[in-house]
């Protein structure tokens, strides 16, 4: 077997989402009891509670996994309101105007209205959209004389559930791009292998149309839009058949890790706004180099790989804060843990739980006193790139703290006060002894229920509904993507939902785990019976076909109509 064919046998899928009690994903399989034209399901993997069919997972044929596209499918378009019109060119036009109402279970019901434009619903009736109306518009003026719409592709009656009923029995290519023709919201990456050994990707989506406007106000749907010029408008969608999609490249393999899928200029505009692919270059470079060595990759490497914690926020700013000099011994602790660190921020990790701490400090100290409130850094790639550029310019102002009048701080300076800083905040939370830090002790994942999670509840209740934290490894931008908010701590935001690797040479031999668990009553003992595997990097055997699934089965629920 070819090496490019080894790597085509395991298919891995590990959406990032926020983390919640239960997780969002159910564990499912749905076959006919004779699979023919008729009833043609024969698929497992996840889903969500209610939906009649496999989001993510495999049938006898093809495995897919999906991750968020990114696509820019939103814009706000400032309208000029007067008497219930809306200024359209060189004329007037009514709103929209309807009443919806909210059923409340035991209460009464609620009855909104809603004004709509010609672009979408009018959302700053009722949410604060401060930010947005500041936007300065061609004639000099604001937008906070106007009101403003949210244009959104969802906001349109799509084929989303067809596509991924299309999805649950595609055989091939040709059956995915009909499924990307079908799939209008969410825009997502389709990853695809099948067990004859093709790999794939498509990328569908209701994009849309924007005309190239030159002048004050950007065009690309960056910046609020002038609703009352018609010019501003969407022109249509995307095409489908010019989606950016791929069959058998020469690598062997296809990463989708919500960076950008082509290069700038290179096919329909999508966005500007992208992730700057650290995860999606790290599974890359790790494949490649397997791939190089003429290794197989087997359920187990992807597995791993799944969990890879190393940080290359560490390989950008780690050489920095070596070549600072700290004389004192006690503020130097911290900064020996780097020396000898291998770089991978493992829940066990002291130097990880260090390096953390320098780069919220880091932040803070440059960033703080130039940006508005509520606008500090959350340390995504992002802010990664951005500090990336500073240090390799001592002087910039960025550098400069302007809450100490009369010193001008430069790059170093600021570098060595983060060390200390971080040195003193770990003191403080995890002890004086910094080789008895822990990564996972600040850094750690609690799920909570989106009801019954708040400290509102009587805490009999939340104890029931939240599983306990756990620490865990990993950060943003790490391919084990535990992402945490450096303008508020350490707490996990999000992470992997579920992480599945499917054999294609051996459907049986494949492997799945779950956020929390597969139930999502509180009271069953599968509600959260697989977070602390989740939290470890483990995985449970999946079995597919009818003999084993049956041979598998423990417990079996049988329900009559």
């Amino acid at each position: 077997m070819s090496t490019p064919r080894a790597v085509r046998r395991c298919w891995p899928t590990t959406p990032h989402l926020g983390i919640s009690a239960p997780g969002i994903w159910t564990q499912v399989g749905l076959r006919c009891a004779t699979v023919d034209d008729a009833c043609p399901y024969d698929v497992s993997g996840f889903s969500f509670a209610g939906f009649p069919g496999v989001v993510i997972g495999h049938n006898a044929d093809l495995a897919w996994g999906l991750t968020n596209l990114g696509a820019d499918v939103t814009d706000f378009f400032l309208e000029r309101v007067e008497d219930g019109r809306a200024l359209r060119g060189d004329q007037t036009v009514p709103l929209t105007v309807r009443n919806e109402v909210i059923k409340v279970n035991g209460g009464d019901d609620v009855s909104i209205q809603v004004r709509q434009s010609a672009h979408g619903p009018i959302i700053s009736d009722v949410i604060d959209v401060d930010a947005v109306a500041r936007a300065p518009l061609a004639d000099g003026i604001t937008g906070r004389q106007y009101e403003v719409a949210l244009a959104w592709t969802a906001l349109a009656p799509g084929r989303t559930a067809d596509a991924v009923l299309a999805m649950d029995t595609a055989r091939d290519a040709e059956d995915i791009a009909r499924v990307g023709r079908l799939l209008d919201v969410p825009s997502q990456n389709i990853v695809f292998a099948t067990t004859d050994g093709h790999i794939g990707y498509q990328a569908p989506g209701r994009i849309p149309v924007r005309n190239t406007i030159v002048g004050a106000v950007p065009s690309d749907g960056t910046w609020p839009r002038p609703g009352w010029d018609p010019a501003y408008d969407w022109q249509g969608y995307v095409d489908p058949e010019v989606m950016p999609r791929a069959l058998d490249p020469v690598e062997g393999y296809v990463v989708a890790a919500n960076q950008a899928v082509t290069p700038a200029g290179v096919g329909p505009f999508l966005t500007d706004d992208w992730d700057y692919g650290y995860r999606s270059q790290r599974i890359g470079s790790q494949l490649a180099s397997a791939i190089a060595a003429g290794e197989k990759i087997s359920v187990q490497d992807v597995g791993a790989l799944q969990n890879d914690q190393h940080n290359p926020y560490a390989d950008v700013l780690v050489p920095w804060l070596l070549r600072i000099g700290i004389v004192d011994t006690f503020e130097d602790d911290g900064q020996q843990l780097l020396r000898s660190w291998d770089r991978v921020s493992s829940a066990d990790s002291a130097a990880a739980a260090y390096f953390a701490a320098v780069w919220k400090t880091l932040l803070e100290l440059t960033f703080a006193d130039d940006l508005p409130d509520g606008d500090l850094p959350d340390g995504s790639s992002r802010w990664l790139e951005v500090v990336r550029g500073l240090l390799d310019d001592p002087a910039s102002p960025w550098w400069d703290d302007r809450t100490t009048p009369g010193l001008l701080e430069g790059r170093d300076e600021i570098l060595y006060q983060a060390m200390i800083t971080a040195r003193l905040s770990l003191t403080q939370q995890l002890g004086r002894d910094a080789g008895s830090w822990r990564w996972g002790r600040l850094h750690s994942a609690a799920p909570e229920h989106p009801v019954l999670g708040g400290a509102s509840i009587p805490g009999l209740v939340r104890n029931f509904v939240n599983p306990d934290p756990i620490g865990v490894g990993g950060g943003p931008s790490i391919v084990d993507a535990t992402a945490w908010d450096a303008s508020e701590g350490y707490a996990v935001t999000a992470g992997p939902s579920m992480r599945m690797v499917v054999d294609l040479g051996d459907l049986d031999s494949s492997t799945w785990v779950n956020f929390t668990g597969s139930s999502g009553h509180p009271a069953s003992p599968h509600y959260s019976d697989q977070f602390g595997p989740w939290a470890a990097g483990e995985t449970f055997p999946w079995p597919f076909t009818s003999a084993a699934t049956t041979a598998d089965a423990v417990d079996r629920l049988t329900l009559h109509p």
